[in-house]
């Protein structure tokens, strides 16, 4: 693997997109890498100092570096170590013109064979087996992107009764929505509307009222709050999500679950499209109040363990 081989000091990674969609400021990413490092962050550095900590630190390292979801050079240009030794992973959507000594690459999608294989993991290979042709239809469909067969694969463990040329044929015959997405990005969001759409109505209601969550974080409490349904309801739905490949969770007693990056977008835009703004309103209202009544709950704990 690549942390016990060319790179034994692992793989760090950093988010430099925020899930509502704003860039993270240069200073707080270099934080964030110091700490995963280990390596204690001088209050009141600016940064330059923080940048120059990091190019320092990684300089005498040999590990990964990956930068998700980078908006623009100036977010990645200040972090470059001069260690060839050290590999920085940068990943937009776009070119990052302007770094010196980079080299670009386009990534497609996964060949037909790995992108079957893919779908093969979550569904089992007999539904491959059956009809292998339908299956290297469905990854085309999904544009051989591991997000998309993840949700689709997702889908179809979920519905075991459904074949795979079910679904196939239920994308292809997924209407067009008219919104100016790049060529690249459209079998994701037909995956993504595919799996909202066959939700029922609750539960479809807790995945778009999960944009409102902050950090784009959530935790059983919180849904249940922005939904306004119990705990337990929120906590299995929450659960199911994960199964379909829609959140991830840090497998916790108490998880905290979180939207992937490449969905956030597309889930803020159906809030806005399916709910109401008085309806969103009082569901961020919902979760604020939570949010007190846990805080107060806090307070009095420790203020009684004070006495």
């Amino acid at each position: 693997g690549t942390g016990s081989g060319d790179y034994p000091d692992g793989v760090l990674r950093v988010g430099l997109t925020e899930p509502g969609g704003e860039r993270v400021p240069t200073e707080r990413t270099a934080a964030e890498i110091l700490d995963l490092l280990g390596l204690p962050v001088p209050p009141g550095a600016d940064q330059d100092e923080l940048a120059e900590m990091v190019r320092e630190a990684l300089a005498v390292r040999r590990l990964v570096l990956l930068l998700d979801d980078a908006a623009d050079a100036e977010q990645v240009d200040p972090l470059l170590p001069e260690n060839p030794d050290c590999l920085v992973v940068a990943v937009a959507t776009g070119p990052l013109t302007g770094i010196p000594d980079v080299r670009p690459c386009t990534l497609g999608g996964l060949e037909a064979g790995a992108a079957v294989q893919l779908l093969a993991r979550a569904i089992g290979q007999v539904r491959i087996t059956v009809d292998p042709r339908t299956a290297e239809s469905l990854s085309e469909e999904c544009g051989g992107q591991p997000a998309a067969l993840a949700l689709i694969g997702g889908w179809l463990a979920a519905h075991p009764m459904a074949s795979v040329a079910d679904v196939t044929k239920q994308l292809h015959e997924l209407p067009d929505t008219g919104d100016q997405q790049p060529t690249g990005a459209r079998p994701l969001a037909r995956a993504f509307r595919l799996v909202h759409d066959s939700l029922p109505q609750a539960a479809a209601r807790i995945l778009r009222l999960l944009a409102l969550a902050p950090a784009g974080l959530a935790d059983a409490h919180t849904a249940s709050a922005l939904a306004g349904c119990s705990v337990s309801a929120a906590e299995k739905t929450l659960d199911d999500f994960v199964k379909l490949g829609l959140l991830r969770t840090d497998g916790a007693a108490h998880p905290q679950y979180g939207v992937p990056g490449c969905l956030a977008p597309m889930l803020r835009a159906l809030l806005e499209d399916r709910d109401r703004p008085a309806e969103i309103q009082l569901a961020r209202a919902r979760m604020l109040e939570r949010t007190v009544r846990r805080l107060q709950a806090c307070r009095a704990v420790t203020e009684a363990e004070g006495t």
